[in-house]
């Protein structure tokens, strides 16, 4: 999964206690990479208790965690998938707390890593992917501020990857753009949403949207992007698989 089609020695996964990030952690693991798993949940975390994975209980929106996580393990791939359950409301129903909830996490944490892998540097040859929502492409008006926070995700991956270049830093970014899905705890919580919005019941409203992405395929998808060299910079993903953006 890497240039020399090895695993990565250590990879570090935010988020890793459940959904996407549980999956992802799951197949880096099967690939035989010791995977650093990063969760405030620190009962989910034990949960995992597989060799090769190593828990850190923490706020992923932490610099100090980021720095400390980064120089102690020295990973060669970072997964920034850590996010908050969105607040599920009409724009006027929200207060300015619940819109921006997204922001201080899912945003926060992404920008606070990609700063330090920047800073630190990661070692060349490195990757770093973002799990961004096919959202930003599309908007999510019952999830105040967490549509515009995937696009900041979005963002922030050109401006590390610009800065990389820039310094010669030999470290890829990539995003992720998932479907909305049930597979996940925030696709669960949107699905209910969405359902009741429509005046449908959920399993009508999945019917509606054809082939369900996985959150198997997902950490498969990271697996994928991780080690290809000539990665697209950003993918869709769905339930029919990987779709570059700009494709």
């Amino acid at each position: 999964m890497t240039e020399n089609n090895k695993p990565f020695r250590t990879a570090v996964v935010t988020g890793a206690s459940r959904g996407f990030g549980r999956a992802v952690v799951a197949a880096l693991l099967a690939e035989g990479t010791h995977v650093v798993g990063i969760a405030r949940d620190e009962r989910g975390l034990n949960a995992v208790a597989e060799d090769g994975f190593t828990s850190v209980a923490a706020d992923a929106t932490d610099e100090a965690v980021a720095e400390d996580v980064i120089r102690t393990y020295r990973p060669g791939l970072l997964v920034l998938n850590a996010g908050a359950e969105p607040h599920m409301a009409p724009v006027h129903e929200h207060t300015w707390e619940t819109f921006s909830r997204n922001w201080e996490v899912d945003t926060r944490h992404v920008f606070t890593w990609t700063r330090a892998a920047l800073r630190e540097p990661l070692a060349p040859g490195s990757v770093v992917v973002t799990m961004s929502s096919g959202a930003a492409l599309f908007g999510s008006p019952l999830s105040g501020g967490y549509a515009s926070a995937k696009a900041a995700v979005r963002c922030l991956r050109g401006y590390g990857a610009d800065e990389a270049q820039r310094a010669g830093l030999g470290i890829r970014f990539v995003t992720l753009l998932p479907d909305m899905t049930p597979a996940g705890g925030v696709g669960e919580i949107g699905v209910a949403g969405y359902a009741a919005r429509q005046g449908v019941d959920r399993d009508t409203f999945l019917r509606s949207r054809g082939t369900l992405l996985t959150a198997e395929q997902v950490g498969t998808a990271v697996v994928e992007v991780a080690g290809n060299p000539d990665s697209a910079p950003e993918y869709r993903i769905g339930g029919t698989g990987l779709t570059p953006l700009g494709a």
